[in-house]
């Protein structure tokens, strides 16, 4: 992937992540009521003295194996055989659960790849007493099917979504596994083009690195074992955290709290009888949180040592107020010591990245995430080996654009995500932009407004947000509408909204960085050269990023989802006036007869509202003549396209 030219890429940044209960997630849960899904499993346990830790608060590692095995019997329950788990995705604990207090745990299979399937886990506690509900966490996991007896893999059958809900988490499924097999090439490539900050060695009070060094075995026994007689992965995910808490605590010399664990995948097999040797080692300790990185090896008598798994840990002490205390340096071992140093501020980069972009509700953050080189403080102000921005005077700032007011507003550094490796962002802006596109079109309560010679405008209002699907059945097979409308550069010919297209750099085979110019549609006094109100006769810009998806499985539509970028090469301009895009694209789904259902969706901005307010008031039909020309464009070149082929 090049990343020469994209330094400084920032994008809107909107998409609804998080979990938080509101009024749209009570109507999935009346709606999930409706429709009991096959595959969902819930477990409810009190916590116990023998659950808990020094605080009273229920242990992790207790709460993992319980997450593992409820995610377990639903993978289990959907494949019909025994299954084990693959890999866990980046889980975040919000909330602590006390003693005597119940926890809740639900697990259903999200989607059924070919031999895997990815099984959502969602945790809440609550309070006998008081009747209080909260949630505490929640995460995916990868599960596999064991083997036959001949040593072929198990084709699973696939799922079929009955909820608004279930369909969100079926579609945006391809997505996370999508992130999931290039997030070692991620860490690689910020490695490779980051710059290698030099560690400092000259603080006085450092702790070292070898003062944290835990090595623990423990003997696989049959109670540790799952009905596979395989060694339970949730028995040894609570190992590791177990090791890797007393890591924490040798740095610190207090009981540190464990909020974060790395995405990690379980490389092998352990039986009962094995050994299991554990060790973990203090890789990084920033201002508020350290990492913890450990290792898992099986080994008997005889025989080699066997790598299981390896994960990374987010720990933090907190006061009595429950707010994180500053902690000590850390002295990293020479070479390997500095390889994990340098590794785990990677990863802090990442992990803010992934945070920042991929779980946050669309109201919590600004229309536009900056995303600077100088903003580069992955830790505290002046860390050693780190370089960012100091806090006080002087400090660096961003701008954003605030969706409510339209006002530009101006923050500090410190507020802000780390700026990562270009090809970094990328794969997560991509995520965002697929995903956003792939909830759009998942919703349910759509409004037909208006209808023409079988090309149908629908509406979606919710809250304050007003978004429109436009759709129509041609006369041209899903692959190649779906390659022609993947050329935006083509669009100004049948779209008279777009002036002109051009693309600014191909990222890579999937993902595209256009510059569109749009007319003008307001007429106004003449404002900055940013400012949201058009003035007369202004041309409208918009940096786009598109990214394309062909289907992951039968019944699925190719995509191609646009949303607003910022590039420091395409800065506004008093020429245009600067429009963001939210969440926009198309959706082509293969029908009957080798036609397609062409959709298109957009999810509308102030600048994008003028353009079809018209068309939803039934006073105008200029989305139908669109639509038309859309269509004649893809007729006209399916026929180019067929007598090539014959030509050959």
């Amino acid at each position: 992937m090049c990343v020469n030219n994209l330094k400084g890429l920032k994008m809107s940044s909107r998409m609804s992540g998080g979990l938080v209960k509101d009024e749209e997630e009570e109507e999935e849960e009346e709606e999930e009521g409706k429709s009991l899904n096959p595959t969902e499993v819930k477990m409810s346990q009190i916590v116990m003295p023998c659950h808990s830790n020094h605080r009273q608060e229920l242990s992790v590692g207790q709460l993992l194996k319980w997450m593992d095995s409820t995610a377990c019997l639903s993978a289990e329950r959907h494949a019909g055989s025994p299954c084990v788990t693959a890999s866990m995705d980046d889980i975040h604990f919000e909330q602590t659960i006390s003693v005597g207090q119940v926890v809740n745990i639900k697990a259903k299979v999200n989607r059924a790849f070919n031999t895997s399937m990815e099984v959502g886990i969602q945790v809440s506690c609550e309070d006998l007493f008081t009747d209080r509900h909260w949630r505490v966490c929640h995460a995916y996991a990868t599960f596999v099917t064991q083997r036959t007896n001949t040593g072929k893999k198990m084709i699973l059958k696939p799922i079929v979504p009955q909820t608004q809900k279930e369909q969100v988490e079926y579609s945006v499924a391809a997505e996370r596994r999508r992130v999931r097999m290039v997030h070692d090439d991620i860490i690689r490539d910020l490695l490779s083009h980051g710059s290698i900050q030099q560690v400092n060695s000259a603080v006085d009070n450092a702790v070292a690195a070898e003062k944290t060094k835990v090595e623990s075995v423990e003997l696989v026994l049959p109670p540790h074992a799952n009905h596979q007689v395989n060694t339970f992965g949730g028995q040894i995910m609570a190992w590791m955290v177990n090791v890797a808490t007393i890591a924490a605590s040798r740095l610190c010399q207090a009981h540190p709290t464990l909020r974060t664990i790395d995405m990690f995948t379980f490389r092998g097999p352990s039986q009962v009888g094995d050994n299991l040797l554990l060790r973990s080692i203090v890789n990084n300790a920033f201002k508020n949180s350290m990492e913890v990185g450990v290792r898992a090896e099986a080994y008997q008598e005889e025989g080699p040592n066997r790598h299981i798994n390896s994960a990374f840990m987010t720990f933090e002490v907190l006061d009595d107020h429950r707010k994180p205390c500053m902690l000590p340096w850390l002295r990293p071992e020479p070479l390997e010591g500095e390889r994990r140093f340098q590794e785990a501020i990677a990863r802090k980069k990442i992990r803010l990245d992934r945070k920042y972009i991929i779980s946050r509700k669309q109201g919590e953050v600004p229309l536009s995430v900056p995303w600077d080189p100088r903003n580069q403080s992955p830790s505290r102000p002046g860390f050693p080996g780190c370089s960012g921005a100091a806090g006080g005077a002087g400090e660096a700032t961003a701008t954003w654009l605030a969706p409510a007011s339209g006002d530009w507003l101006t923050t500090s550094a410190k507020d802000l995500p780390s700026m990562v490796s270009i090809a970094s962002i990328l794969v997560y802006l991509s995520y965002n932009n697929v995903s956003a596109l792939k909830m759009l079109t998942a919703r349910n309560n759509w409004r037909l407004s208006t209808e023409k010679d079988k090309v149908r405008l629908y509406t979606l209002e919710e809250k304050s947000m007003l978004s429109f699907r436009v759709e129509s059945e041609v006369d041209v097979p899903a692959q190649r509408a779906f390659c022609l409308l993947a050329e935006l550069s083509d669009r100004p010919s049948w779209d008279k909204h777009y002036q002109k297209c051009e693309l600014i750099h191909r990222v890579d085979d999937d993902d595209f960085l256009y510059h569109v110019v749009t007319p003008s549609v307001h007429r106004g006094a003449v404002g900055s050269p940013t400012s949201v109100s058009q003035a007369e006769g202004i041309l409208q810009d918009f940096i786009l990023l598109a990214s394309k998806r062909k289907p992951c499985s039968s019944g699925d539509p190719y995509v191609i989802a646009l949303r607003s970028v910022s590039l420091p090469t395409h800065p506004p301009t008093k020429e245009y006036n600067r429009g963001e895009v939210l969440c926009a694209g198309f959706t082509i789904l293969e029908t009957k007869n080798n036609m397609s259902l062409i959709s298109y969706y957009n999810q509308a901005s102030p600048e994008v509202l003028p353009y079809i307010s018209t068309d939803i008031a039934g006073l105008s039909s200029s989305f139908y003549h669109t639509f038309c020309s859309c269509s004649q464009y893809l007729t006209q070149n399916r026929v180019q396209f067929a007598s090539e082929e014959q030509t050959e």
